[in-house]
């Protein structure tokens, strides 16, 4: 089992794409990226802590490549803004790939390579090597599986997945 660390806006948003993915074996969305030990919800909404909202993806790397996994995190965001996805303004929000392992960052500037000829404007995601992963509180996990009516998801999350079926409809 192999594992990245993603950065897209909002952790719900981001967690529920990858669940979707074959060879997705897990998705745990956290903080990152920051200076702050044990970071919460509200602390890393202040923006003083330097986390990021992220998601740790577990992946199976016979079923699924990480150059896949990054296709489908490039196209499900906009890597574009800085600190910024839509409405969700601030450094917590950030475009992020940290990876654990030193042979994965090759494959990641070729994927950042790539998905830029999709874009105008310079990709401005961050890519470093992760140091610290915080599991999200409780409350956030499953988030769209347990909450798809509600307001924010069928406004923010509920287009990413429309998003996503299209991408996966092309690629068949």
């Amino acid at each position: 089992m192999k594992q990245i660390i993603l950065g897209g806006g909002c952790f719900w948003c981001t967690e529920a794409v990858f669940q979707r993915l074959d060879g997705v074996k897990n998705v745990s969305s956290g903080y990152a990226g920051g200076t702050t030990t044990d970071p919460d919800y509200y602390k890393v909404a202040t923006g003083t802590t330097g986390h990021a909202e992220v998601i740790r993806v577990e992946y199976d790397e016979n079923v699924v490549s990480l150059s896949y996994l990054l296709n489908i995190f490039f196209k499900t965001h906009d890597p574009t803004t800085l600190n910024e996805q839509g409405a969700d303004k601030g450094t917590e929000y950030r475009s992020i790939v940290m990876y654990t392992n030193d042979s994965d960052l090759r494959v990641i500037m070729n994927a950042v390579a790539e998905a830029q000829k999709d874009y105008l404007d310079p990709i401005v995601t961050e890519v470093v090597k992760d140091d610290a992963f915080y599991e999200a509180e409780p409350e956030h996990k499953d988030y769209y599986l347990n909450n798809a009516a509600q307001p924010y998801c069928q406004i923010r999350i509920a287009p990413k997945m429309e998003k996503l079926e299209q991408i996966l409809k092309e690629q068949q």
